[in-house]
Order: structure tokens, then sequence, then C-alpha cells
């Protein structure tokens, strides 16, 4: 395998991009950024230098992933999503020393045109609705829609809604994968298996 780059794509020297990753039109890799291996980089991605970017993450088209992200595996952001780095910026203040940190944890999947505002953590497999703003950190598996996002369901790993509430006590098994999910207060966990 190799590293398929688009002729009109520019990758800054000292990109580190992993094997069978592959890099579309007009896409900019500044020079400091790690991006593991499968990885898709949609047209008119921009990567930052301070940028994390996991295996067989799927990055669509206009997105621009800002310096202090880090993406971990597998995760989906959806075509002109937004990340912030700055909480309250102005054009007439630097505020480069003041950026904040945003995790998108393993799975998770952020809809098309969301916004993540820095300095949260979207837990694993999480799924934010195309046009949601989350504001504050998610809950693994938890299903966030609205402006500001709120919590309105749960997601299986597979990517299915599951039918439980968003708080008490449940199990359910995910026909797809055989997954068990068990639901405890407002925390929901995964077991493999019976």
């Amino acid at each position: 395998m190799s590293v398929t780059i688009h002729p009109s794509a520019i990758v800054d020297e000292g990109a580190q991009i992993g094997e069978g990753s592959r890099i579309w039109h007009f896409v900019h890799v500044c020079g400091g950024a790690r991006i593991g291996q499968g990885v898709s980089l949609g047209q008119n991605v921009f990567v930052g230098n301070k940028v994390v970017i996991g295996d067989q993450c799927k990055i669509q088209n206009n997105v621009s992933v800002y310096d202090n992200v880090t993406l971990e595996e597998g995760v989906f952001c959806g075509p002109s999503m937004v990340f912030t780095n700055v909480y309250n910026p102005r054009s007439l203040i630097e505020r480069k020393s003041e950026y904040r940190d945003t995790l998108v944890k393993r799975g998770a999947t952020l809809g098309a045109n969301c916004t993540i505002v820095c300095g949260s953590t979207v837990g694993e497999f999480a799924f934010i609705g195309a046009g949601a703003v989350v504001n504050k950190s998610v809950k693994p598996y938890a299903l966030m829609v609205g402006v500001p996002a709120r919590q309105v369901g749960w997601m299986s790993e597979y990517g299915e809604q599951i039918p439980l509430p968003i708080q008490g006590q449940g199990e359910y098994t995910c026909p797809y994968t055989g997954s068990r999910y068990v639901l405890t207060g407002d925390q929901l966990q995964k077991y493999e298996g019976q």
C-alpha cells in the first residue's frame, strides 16, 4: 500500500501520513500534522500543525481540522462540519496562546454542518446529528441533536439508535453484531456476547 495524494493537494514537509491514506483535491496538510493509516481527506480539507488524526478516519469535504484537535481511530467528520480552537475569538486580539484542546474519541460520528466548540471531548461512538452545536463534553454512545446540542438517545457502534431511555436501567442486544448494551443510570456500556 502507499499514500494517494491528488496533484492539487499541498502536503507540507514534515507531515506524517500513514499507509493507505487518501488525500483528495485541494487539501492542505501542514507540516506538523500526524495522520494515521487508511485515512480519507476529502476535497478542500485543511489539517493544522498540532493535529493528530487516528487510523481509519474519514474527513469529508470542506472540513478544517485546526490546531489542538485530536481524532482517535475511526472518527467520521461529515461534510462542512466545524472545529474551533479559540473560545472567544476577536480579529483584533491574538489568542493563539489560548487554544483549547478538543478530543474526539474512537468511532464517533460528527454529522454534516455540526460544530464542535473547543475544549470539548466527544465520547466513544457518540453520534452528533447534522447541524448540532456541541458546547460541552459528550458521553460515549450519546445521540446529540440541536442548538445547543442535547442528548436525545443512544447509538450502537453499528450506527443504529438503541431503544433505551436516556436515563434509568435497561439492556439491548444489537441484532447486527450481537453486542449487549447495558444502561445504568445515565451511562451506557457495551459488552461482547451474552
